[in-house]
């Protein structure tokens, strides 16, 4: 039984393409999960610091651009929010 070299190359470069192009999907699935991560535990957070600032006047309201810098920056972005409140506020 003979081998032929042209396909075991072609059949190389299928399975390096199919590799490459799984590579590229998953990453940007990556960056989705993780934004979805940070959005449900830093609105979990500003959620619970909402519900302990109610008892002295101190909340952050939640609308679409606190949603986002939550979304973005988690836990991080929930303590900017507050020093930004704080700050604004006097």
């Amino acid at each position: 039984m003979q081998m032929d070299y042209a396909a075991i190359l072609a059949y190389a470069c299928g399975l390096l393409l199919l590799y490459v192009i799984g590579r590229a999907l998953i990453m940007p699935i990556k960056i989705v999960i993780k934004l979805v991560y940070n959005a449900l535990i830093g609105g979990a957070v500003l959620l619970l610091l909402n519900f302990i600032g109610g008892y002295i006047g101190f909340h952050i309201a939640l609308n679409p651009i606190t949603a986002l810098m939550v979304g973005f920056l988690g836990i991080p972005g929930v303590v900017m929010l507050f020093i930004l409140q704080y700050i604004l506020t006097g």
